[in-house]
């Protein structure tokens, strides 16, 4: 089964590991604040990310110095989960994010992203927990969610700190949503996070949908003008029948006879080829002026 695009942005992320202790703290509070469960009496993290999944062991030993508990098979179908619930170890990863025993309320340490290379591990720790983006193919829409109040008011501070721009917000259920909806936004955000090539995929793929559009736009405009010449020419040759029948062709001064043989020689030309045909060819408005007259001619010969 192909990966979905959300699947291939986290993979893309993953390939940049925080190299400096500070960064894979950062990175790590990020993750622990929009996973699924982190407090006194434990940690649990489900991802459907193998790249993730690879990289959690490797970036907690790195800030934390610590194990997982519980890890999950990389080889098996699903979601995978991992935990940590000795307490030992949960209160050395409270005390260093800066948590105690009794914290009620997490919140977004601001010491652990003080530099601006941990402002951006924590996004992208945060992401990688906690985020998705839709396939640019079906829409724009990149969001992270969080369950704590409080660290989705202070993510929402950092991302306009950092990017240049706040995202919306929205409450489903008991988690706390920061979205984007703007293509370009995504794609800064994206960037910002590390993966470059996944925000041009997205541009790529506006600027294919443009393109369409275009298109569309151009050939339905071109259907319409086509009916508008097919209607005009069944008027024009149901005006010339009723002149002919009615004997009043053969009166008409020589242009306009000389239009009308045209007209019913080819009923489905415009109006430039017929002006074409002319001897001498003549302009296209010349040429709607007399088809005009025809027609005008035949409505008065029918009244």
């Amino acid at each position: 089964m192909a990966a979905s695009f959300s699947a291939r942005v986290k993979a893309e992320i993953c390939r940049t590991f925080p190299q400096k202790k500070c960064c894979a703290l950062a990175q790590c509070f990020g993750v622990l604040l929009y996973c699924n469960s982190f407090g006194a009496e434990g940690i649990k993290i489900i991802t459907e990310s193998r790249e993730f999944a690879q990289l959690l062991p490797r970036l907690f030993h790195r800030a934390l110095g610590v194990e997982f508990d519980q890890l999950p098979d990389l080889a098996a179908p699903g979601k995978l989960v991992f935990q940590i619930d000795r307490r030992e170890k949960l209160e050395r990863i409270l005390e260093a994010f800066g948590f105690g025993r009794d914290t009620l309320a997490l919140h977004v340490n601001l010491p652990v992203v003080e530099e601006d290379c941990c402002k951006a591990a924590f996004l992208r720790g945060a992401f990688l927990a906690g985020g998705s983006v839709t396939d640019p193919e079906k829409g724009y829409h990149l969001e992270i969610g969080t369950g704590h109040h409080s660290v989705a008011r202070e993510t929402y501070a950092l991302m306009e700190e950092v990017l240049g721009f706040y995202p919306k917000t929205a409450a489903r259920g008991g988690t706390q949503v920061l979205y984007l909806k703007q293509s370009d936004l995504i794609c800064d955000c994206l960037t910002y996070l590390g993966a470059p090539v996944s925000a041009m995929g997205i541009l790529e793929a506006r600027m294919e949908k443009e393109l369409n559009n275009k298109v569309n736009r151009r050939c339905n405009c071109d259907d319409a003008n086509l009916s508008k010449v097919v209607e005009a020419a069944q008027e024009q040759l149901s005006a010339i029948r009723t002149l002919r029948e009615r004997g009043l062709l053969e009166h008409l001064p020589q242009k306009l006879r000389e239009a009308a043989a045209a007209r019913e020689a080819d009923p489905e030309a415009s109006l430039t080829e017929l002006a074409a045909m002319m001897e001498p060819p003549i302009s296209k408005p010349a040429m709607s002026s007399r088809m005009k007259k025809l027609v005008q001619a035949a409505k008065e010969a029918s009244q």
